[in-house]
C-alpha cells in the first residue's frame, strides 16, 4: 500500500486534481475521475531487472532438485538443476558453431524435451531464439529464415509423419552435399547450420547431441559468467504473428518482458509450486511465457502430457501426474470436457487457465463442473506485449469470470480510444492501447509496421475493439482487424487470399470467419473462377493447398460464386458473405445436413 501512496503523492505533485473528486484507487490501479477509459495497475510486487539466463540461475540454485520438465511419450525428465546444465552445455556448444551474440537461431520442432533446452540455451549464450510453427510447410520456413536471417535451425526429426529434412532440402537444395556448419546458400545466404535432434546422421547437419559435445569443460563454466553481460533490454525471442497484409510479421521481444511477464502471470494463476499440464504448443508465447516463464519463477512443474496434442493422454496425464493447473485454449477445453464424460476419471486439478482465444461462458462453466475445479481463469493479451495484458483474479466472481477477460495485469497501463486517437468514457467500445515493460522492440526488419503499431510514446495499438471498466476490468466486442482465431490459431485472411490467388483456375478468393462450435471459428473461402474454367471443385482447390500452406490454414468450407457483394466505392462487402454462409447453413440443417458445395 505505501508503493500505491507513494505513486499517489507523486502524480498530485504534477496534476491538478478538480475539485469533483480525488482520483479513484481500484484493486491497486489508479484511474482519473474524469470518467474516461485510461487505467495504470501500479502492482505490489516491483518489477525485476533480469534476463531468462538469470531467472534460471535463480531457479537453479533455489529449487535445483525440483522438477522442471517431466515430457511423458519420451520418458524424460529434467531438474532445474538438470535443465541449466543441459542449456549451458548446448549453449557452449552454439558459441563452438561460430553463433555470436544477436544471432538467430531457430527451432522447429513440436512440445519435446529438448525445447525449453534450447530455449534456455539461446538466452544464456545471448541468441535470439526464433519459434517456429512446427506445422509450416517449405515455404512458410523459407519467408521465416529469410526474413529474420536464422543462421542455426535446430529441428525435429519429423512432425505428423512428415520427414522435416526431405522439407529442407526443398528449401537449401545444397544441404546434401555441404560440410555441417558449412552451408552455403544462394536464397538463404545466412544460413549457415541445420541441427537434426536425432540419432540419425543426415547429410550436411549436425545432430543436436554432438553439438553438446563440441565444448570443453571450461567452456560450459563460462556461460555462467556471461550472464551478467547480456542486457534484459535485448531482444530474446522472435515470435511471428500474421498481419493484414498477408505476410507473417516477426515480433521482436525482449529478456525484461518475459521475465516480468512470468512473474506477474504465476502470481495470478496459482503456478507456486504446481505440476502444470501443459497442452499448449511451446512455440506461442503462450507457451514460451505464460507457462515456462511463469513456472520457472514460482517452482513449478511443465508437464508435457504428448508430443502432438491428444485429449485422451492429457486427462491421463493430469491423473497420473497429480497436475494441479491445466493449461490449454478454448478448444482444447471442448475437447477435455466431452473426453472426460467418457472416461470419468479422477482428477485432482484445482485450476484450468484458458487463452489464445475468447472463451464462451457455457465452455467456461462445463470446465469446472466435468473436469472438478475451484476455480477457472482466463487470460488475454497478444504476442506483442509477450503474451497477457488481462488477467484473472484469485477472487473474481463468477459474473466477473464469464462476462470479462479479467483484470488488467500488474505494471500496465491500459486506455481505449476512438478511431481519432481520444480517450473514450468507461464502459464505451474502442480500440484497446496497452503500454509498459512487455510491448515489443518492434516488427524485425519492418519499421513501417512497427510504427503503425507500436507509437513513440510507447503505446502499443492491439486491434481489439474492447470495451475497459473503472475497476481494471475489460471485456472483448470485436475485432478492428480481420484476424480469424480458429482453436486459438491467429490467422488473417489476406494471407490466404493471396495464396489463392496463386491457383490458375481462380480469378478472385475472400475468407470469412464463420462459427464453428468445436474451434470458435473456421474459416470458409468465397471463389470466383476465371470464365475459361470449366470445372474446377472445392475439392480441387484444398488439394491445390495441400503441402504449401499449414494444414490450418487450408479453408473447411469453400463455396464457388459468380460475384460478390461490394460497396459503390467497390470493396468487397465480407460481412454479407458471412451473412450468407450462416443463412445457407442453416437452410441445408431443415434440408440438406451434409453440403455438398460448401463443406469439404
Amino acid at each position: 500500500m505505501e508503493v500505491v501512496k507513494r505513486s499517489l503523492r507523486i502524480l498530485t505533485c504534477t496534476q491538478k486534481i478538480p475539485k469533483s473528486g480525488l482520483i479513484k484507487i481500484n484493486r491497486r490501479n489508479y484511474a482519473q475521475s474524469s470518467g474516461l477509459s485510461y487505467i495504470h495497475n501500479i502492482g505490489k510486487q516491483p518489477l525485476v531487472y533480469r534476463t531468462i539466463g538469470q531467472q534460471l540461475t535463480r531457479a537453479a540454485n533455489e529449487f535445483g532438485d525440483r522438477e522442471a520438465v517431466v515430457c511423458i511419450e519420451e520418458h524424460t525428465k529434467f531438474t532445474y538443476d538438470q535443465l541449466r546444465s543441459e542449456a549451458d552445455r548446448l549453449a557452449a556448444g552454439f558459441q563452438c558453431l561460430g553463433l555470436t551474440r544477436g544471432d538467430r537461431v531457430g527451432i522447429w520442432a513440436p512440445n519435446v524435451a529438448i525445447w525449453p533446452v534450447v530455449m534456455f540455451a539461446a538466452a544464456r549464450a545471448g541468441l535470439i531464439l526464433v519459434a517456429l510453427n512446427p506445422a509450416y510447410e517449405a515455404p512458410e520456413m523459407q519467408f521465416c529464415i529469410q526474413k529474420v536471417g536464422i543462421k542455426a535451425l535446430v529441428a525435429s526429426e519429423s512432425f505428423r509423419q512428415t520427414d522435416y529434412y526431405e522439407k529442407l532440402v526443398k528449401i537449401v537444395p545444397e544441404l546434401s552435399s555441404s560440410d555441417p556448419g558449412r552451408i552455403h546458400s544462394k536464397i538463404l545466404p545466412h544460413l549457415t547450420t541445420i541441427i537434426i535432434n536425432s540419432e540419425r546422421y543426415f547429410p550436411g547437419t549436425f545432430r543436436l547431441s554432438d553439438v553438446g559435445s563440441l565444448p570443453t569443460p571450461s567452456q560450459i563454466n563460462s556461460i555462467e559468467d556471461q550472464q551478467k553481460d547480456i542486457s534484459p533490454d535485448s531482444g530474446c525471442n522472435i515470435q511471428f504473428t500474421s498481419g493484414t497484409t498477408g505476410m507473417p510479421k516477426a515480433a521482436l521481444l525482449k529478456h525484461f518482458g518475459f521475465v516480468n511477464n512470468g512473474i506477474h502471470i504465476g502470481n495470478r494463476n496459482g503456478i507456486y509450486e504446481a505440476r502444470v499440464c501443459m497442452q499448449v504448443p511451446f512455440f506461442h508465447a503462450y507457451g514460451t511465457v505464460i507457462t515456462v516463464m511463469a513456472c520457472v519463477s514460482h517452482r513449478g512443474t511443465m508437464v508435457l502430457p504428448s508430443i502432438l496434442y491428444n485429449p485422451e493422454k492429457s486427462l491421463r496425464s493430469i491423473q497420473d501426474e497429480e497436475c494441479s493447473v491445466i493449461y490449454g485454449t478454448p478448444t482444447m477445453y471442448v475437447d477435455l470436457v466431452n473426453k472426460q464424460r467418457e472416461m470419468k476419471l479422477k482428477l485432482k486439478a484445482e485450476i484450468a487457465v484458458t487463452g489464445g482465444a475468447l472463451c464462451p461462458p457455457q465452455l467456461l462453466i462445463d470446465m469446472k463442473n466435468e473436469l472438478g475445479l475451484k476455480k477457472v481463469k482466463t487470460i488475454f493479451g497478444m504476442t506483442e506485449n509477450s503474451a497477457v495484458s488481462f488477467n484473472t483474479l484469485d477472487n473474481d466472481s463468477t459474473e466477473q469470470i464469464l462476462e470479462t477477460v479479467g483484470h488488467i495485469q500488474d505494471h500496465i497501463e491500459a486506455k481505449v480510444v476512438d478511431a481519432q486517437g481520444n480517450l473514450v468514457p468507461f464502459g464505451t467500445p474502442g480500440e484497446l492501447c496497452v503500454r509498459g515493460y512487455f510491448t515489443m522492440l518492434g516488427y524485425w526488419g519492418d519499421e513501417e509496421k512497427t510504427r503503425e503499431t507500436l507509437g513513440r510514446d510507447g503505446w502499443l495499438r492491439t486491434g481489439d475493439q474492447f470495451i475497459l471498466q473503472s475497476d481494471g476490468y475489460g471485456k472483448v466486442v470485436g475485432r478492428l482487424k480481420e484476424m480469424i482465431i480458429r482453436g486459438g490459431e491467429n490467422i488473417f485472411p489476406k494471407e490466404i487470399e493471396n495464396f489463392l490467388a496463386t491457383c490458375p483456375q481462380i480469378a478472385e478468393a475472400y475468407i470469412v470467419g464463420v462459427p464453428d462450435e468445436r474451434l470458435g471459428e473456421e474459416m470458409c473461402a468465397f471463389v470466383r473462377l476465371r470464365s475459361d474454367c470449366e470445372s474446377f471443385s472445392p475439392q480441387d482447390i484444398r488439394d491445390f493447398c495441400k503441402g504449401k500452406i499449414t494444414y490450418f490454414k487450408i479453408p473447411k468450407y469453400i463455396e464457388i460464386v459468380t460475384e460478390f457483394p461490394k460497396t459503390l466505392s467497390g470493396k468487397i462487402q465480407k460481412f454479407k458473405l458471412q451473412q450468407h454462409f450462416i443463412e445457407k447453413q442453416n437452410e441445408r440443417m431443415v434440408t440438406e445436413p451434409l453440403a455438398k458445395d460448401i463443406s469439404i
